[in-house]
């Protein structure tokens, strides 16, 4: 039987693992940034999921600050030539911004999930909450007898 997710700190992991935000389990991206269509493992359906900019907008941030402060720090102590600066500071953006890339993603579309968000709707009715039916189906087909 695969349990539904129900805590904060349980989507927090499935989230930064990659992993289904229903059941943890099941695959979320099926190439690097690229999500599947639906979890393998319990059928939720990934449309719902719209992470937009913001998983890349966090990541500048934290990398801009990783970055420059270790930038100022080198040239205050050492003042090295701008080859080095180079040499130093490219491939330490590139790890800093593409490594955390995939799970900040992950963890935006699992905390969407967890806390219903959905894009406003202005003027209509709010029929259901991303994945509701989907949800209560999986509950009807996994509730112990």
């Amino acid at each position: 039987m695969t349990e539904t997710i129900t805590t904060l700190s349980g989507a927090i992991a499935t989230g930064l693992s990659c992993a289904c935000p229903r059941c943890g389990q099941g695959r979320l991206f099926a190439g690097y940034l690229k999500l599947q269509p639906r979890c393998e493992r319990c059928g939720l359906d990934y449309g719902f999921a719209d992470s937009g900019d913001g998983p890349a907008v966090f990541i500048m941030f934290l990398a801009g600050a990783i970055v420059v402060g270790a930038a100022l720090v080198t040239e205050i102590l050492f003042r090295p030539p701008y080859w080095v600066h180079a040499a130093l500071w490219l491939p330490l953006i590139v790890l800093v911004t593409l490594g955390p890339l995939r799970p900040m993603k992950g963890l935006m579309i699992a905390l969407q999930y967890h806390h219903k968000a959905a894009e406003s709707r202005f003027g209509q009715e709010q029929s259901q909450e991303p994945g509701q039916e989907q949800r209560r189906e999986f509950d009807r087909e996994h509730q112990e007898p």
